[in-house]
């Protein structure tokens, strides 16, 4: 049965999944890009999302790996897809991520504002969702075709499917890192109530690797 998954979600040990006062140039926020130690030296961020070849094949990439796995489509956050707020500008802005994304399959992006989707190289279409996270989980569901949905983040979005106590599963990344300010990713929300439980964690070098599921 198709699921609502989070996969390779990084956050800080003190709960921020991305820095303050995003820009293009910190994409993160400040200090966010330093979270992600723990992925982007392995063979699948590489190859997946740098088109380059080498990398680790350890534990970290093994959670990298099954990230990609059995997605037939993602829901992302406006703030995701790029640092424009309010009215698309023009058509130019077409994600952080050049003419071919690492996500080859639809991408269902979050926003207020109406625009067209766009096609991208490598199966990659985005679609712009002006009404709401169950009608993007709703698309999103039927263009994968049965396979999973993942919600890529950032972490307003998936405090939002949280909070809906739609999301199947969870994998974090806990950096070894303090932000000190942010976008907390669990202020407010009461997890048990809504349903959730630790399955599992693994402990590298660079992060600590949790499981969340239903309870």
């Amino acid at each position: 049965m198709s699921k609502l998954r989070v996969n390779a979600f990084t956050l800080s040990l003190d709960g921020y999944g991305a820095g303050p006062d995003q820009t293009l140039e910190n994409p993160l926020g400040v200090g966010g890009e330093d979270l992600h130690k723990w992925m982007i030296g392995t063979r699948t961020f590489r190859q997946m999302v740098i088109g380059k070849d080498g990398g680790t094949t350890d534990v970290d990439d093994g959670f990298a790996v099954r990230s990609f796995e059995n997605v037939g489509a993602w829901i992302l956050g406006r703030n995701m897809f790029g640092p424009i707020r309010g009215e698309w500008p023009d058509e130019s802005w077409k994600g952080w991520w050049g003419d071919n994304p690492p996500y080859h399959v639809p991408t269902f992006v979050l926003t207020h504002h109406k625009r067209a989707p766009i096609e991208m190289e490598g199966g990659t279409t985005f679609y712009f969702v002006t009404d709401g996270i169950h009608s993007a989980l709703e698309q999103a569901r039927a263009a994968a075709g049965g396979k999973d949905v993942r919600v890529g983040g950032g972490v307003s979005t998936v405090r939002q499917y949280l909070k809906e106590s739609l999301i199947d599963e969870m994998h974090l990344a806990i950096s070894p890192m303090l932000l000190g300010s942010g976008e907390h990713l669990f202020a407010g929300l009461d997890m048990l109530k809504l349903g959730y439980r630790c399955t599992g964690q693994v402990a590298t070098a660079d992060a600590t690797h949790v499981m969340i599921g239903r309870a």
